[in-house]
């Protein structure tokens, strides 16, 4: 028995069956039909912001060659021929690995605004979300339900809080945040860069934003709360130049050379009795500090 044939024998009575009833707002078709599709005729869905995770991709193809396609991702026609993937982008990966040559995909009938809430409904509620996907997906979704004219009973910002449980406030700095370039968007998934930071760069221009990258690059260090705030407010006067930039970074790499921690008697109470002496005490600090970097 063929892999693909077992998916072939899942019967699905409606969509909700599948993806549940509130997936889409405001799609005017929710019928659609399950096909096998070539998985060359299957296509990215254009600006998809979620990335493939290799670690889960192992696991996904040992599935499809044992079991195939348990759950049929979801697609549409596109006008210059073939399909446009707007769920299932991992599962394709997985199939191409597994060496199938079709996937079974869920055919819907969508225009670009319905596509692209389903493909971020689809996708948002993973665990492993990373900022920088969160953003360009809440920007992606927030912009196609402001296109449709999707209000409900009050804003489109409000209708997001509703159904992806984020307050309205947290929803629009990932909005900003998707006006970082690339660069800034991979400081921020590697929590190098901050969301307020972030939040605050994303105002600076295309130009501005780039000075602030090499900027952190050369003199590698990373903008503090005070520093982001230094910079959007010059870039609004439109003051801000690269050695600005520069300048406004540099103060906290001179502070560091002088940085002096200090302990409340108290927590190291906790941890020390009497019998050990303010060297000791600086001894061990040290020696476990350096035995944690040695784990990296």
């Amino acid at each position: 028995m063929s892999k693909t044939s077992s998916a072939s024998k899942i019967k699905m009575k409606s969509f909700e069956d599948l993806f549940g009833t509130n997936e889409v707002v405001g799609a005017k078709n929710i019928s659609g039909e399950i096909r096998d599709i070539p998985l060359n005729s299957l296509h990215t869905f254009r600006n998809h912001p979620f990335k493939v995770r290799e670690e889960k991709l192992d696991e996904l193809v040992e599935s499809v060659k044992q079991h195939g396609v348990l759950v049929p991702g979801i697609a549409r026609m596109r006008p210059q021929g073939g399909y446009e993937i707007i769920a299932g982008h991992t599962r394709k990966a997985a199939c191409e690995l597994a060496g199938l040559d079709t996937m079974p995909m869920f055919i819907r009938n969508l225009n670009d605004d319905e596509a692209t809430i389903v493909m971020v409904d689809s996708n948002i509620q993973r665990e492993d979300i990373l900022p920088s996907e969160r953003a360009r997906a809440y920007s992606m979704r927030y912009y196609a339900m402001k296109h449709q004219g999707i209000k409900g009973n009050g804003s489109s910002l409000e209708l997001m809080s509703e159904e992806t449980g984020e307050n309205q406030k947290k929803i629009q700095r990932y909005i900003r945040l998707a006006r970082l370039n690339d660069g800034l968007l991979d400081l921020l998934d590697a929590n190098k860069l901050g969301l307020v930071q972030g939040v605050d760069i994303s105002f600076l221009n295309e130009q501005e934003q780039q000075w602030v990258l090499d900027a952190m690059f050369d003199m590698n260090i990373f903008p503090n709360t005070q520093q982001s705030a230094r910079l959007k407010a010059f870039s609004r006067e439109n003051t801000l130049d690269q050695n600005g930039v520069r300048d406004i970074l540099m103060p906290d790499l001179v502070a560091n050379k002088s940085r002096k921690v200090t302990f409340k008697a108290d927590k190291l109470d906790e941890y020390f009795d009497e019998k050990y002496t303010e060297e000791m005490i600086t001894d061990i600090i040290v020696d476990l500090l350096n035995e944690w970097k040695k784990r990296g």
